[in-house]
């Protein structure tokens, strides 16, 4: 994460976890089966970062699915925000096109600009494959 962009007085962090539920005529179930541990590694992220002197505010937002992207965009003109940082599943371009992508949305119609950072297993490899993919 770039949490240099947080450092700094007057700066703060807002983290915003979007739980998409999935409507049916039972009620809204969460769109991914292990909602509950994302909640809680975001929620000791967060701490660690507040435990370095970040200034930080956790939200979890819940909504229909697929609306992370509106839900992250609306939150960040609400916050006055000058910048979202969003994390990229690593999806190559044809999954993250056949599957959809909060990223993409969010660079369609944020309010300020989206700075995304590729998943942690994104090596130079993996975008080689990606590109190639693409070209065929």
């Amino acid at each position: 994460m770039r949490k240099d962009l947080a450092e700094g007085e007057g700066r703060k962090l807002v983290v915003v976890h979007s739980k998409e539920l999935l409507r049916g005529r039972a009620g809204g179930y969460p769109m991914y089966a292990d909602e509950d541990e994302l909640q809680t590694k975001i929620r000791l992220q967060a701490d660690e970062l507040r435990s370095e002197g970040l200034d930080v505010t956790l939200r979890i937002e819940m909504g229909a699915a697929p609306g992370a992207a509106h839900m992250i965009a609306d939150l960040a003109r609400r916050f006055g925000a000058d910048v979202i940082v969003v994390g990229t599943r690593g999806h190559t371009a044809i999954g993250g096109l056949l599957l959809g992508s909060v990223t993409q949305r969010l660079l369609h119609i944020a309010s300020c600009p989206v700075l995304a950072v590729p998943a942690g297993g994104s090596t130079p490899k993996a975008r080689e494959r990606e590109l190639e993919e693409v070209a065929s």
